[in-house]
């Protein structure tokens, strides 16, 4: 019995030091303290975890490029210094997570990570203002909601994996609903312009209209049957 209770203790001392060493080592932090973090430090390692083609559509300046989903993230994040702080993000906050988690199991012993990722960065308004416009316009928006039936509108993207769920109901419902309602699906990487105004920051983002005006918002996973309720 005091063998027992002795490797329960140990068990548990384990464990709390693990767990203390994980909340030392890495914090979560909002993109206006992510920003200033950046600033206070020199010759920042700031690694975006995206792919390849969304690190080229954009990215916070002197990010490198060092893609969670491929097989050499390990491998490739070898040449970074393990002792300085190393800033993480990605697109809304999932992959940097999983890389953050990652980064602590190779040793990394300060590891800052964005909270809501470029999408949230961008609809904080930190975003250099780019003199090319991506997607519809404000206008062209409203012009959407330009109907005597209810409008659901559904911001998805390609690479959203809670999008990629919900996408077969939708594109059913669509059909099955479209002598109610209308159902616009708007990708958000085309057009990046209304997110940012609108501060859109986590997809997928559901928004339903009646006479033009706003009567349901949701943003995240939501089931079909759930959905159906809010009409």
């Amino acid at each position: 019995m005091k063998l027992q209770k002795i490797a329960l203790a140990l068990l548990v001392f384990a464990l709390t030091s693990c767990n203390g060493q994980t909340q030392k080592n890495s914090k979560l932090i909002d993109p206006v303290a992510f920003k200033k973090e950046i600033a206070a430090t020199p010759n920042a390692q700031i690694l975006d975890v995206r792919t390849p083609e969304e690190y080229a559509s954009e990215h916070l300046q002197n990010a490198q490029n060092v893609n969670w989903l491929s097989p050499d993230f390990v491998a490739n994040t070898s040449k970074y210094d393990k002792s300085k702080p190393v800033f993480v993000y990605c697109k809304s906050g999932r992959r940097s997570h999983l890389a953050a988690e990652k980064l602590a199991e190779l040793g990394f012993t300060t590891i800052i990570e964005m909270e809501g990722g470029i999408l949230k960065w961008t609809s904080e308004g930190l975003s250099k203002p780019d003199e090319k416009r991506i997607g519809i316009t404000q206008k062209e928006y409203a012009d959407l909601l330009n109907s005597d039936k209810k409008v659901l509108i559904d911001f998805y993207a390609e690479w959203c994996a809670p999008c990629k769920k919900m996408t077969p109901y939708l594109l059913k419902m669509q059909k099955e609903l479209g002598d109610k309602m209308i159902i616009i699906r708007l990708d958000a990487d085309q057009n990046k312009s209304l997110l940012s105004e609108m501060k859109i920051s986590e997809l997928p983002t559901l928004l339903l209209y009646e006479n033009k005006q706003l009567k349901w918002q949701h943003s995240g996973y939501i089931s079909e049957t759930d959905l159906k309720k809010q009409f």
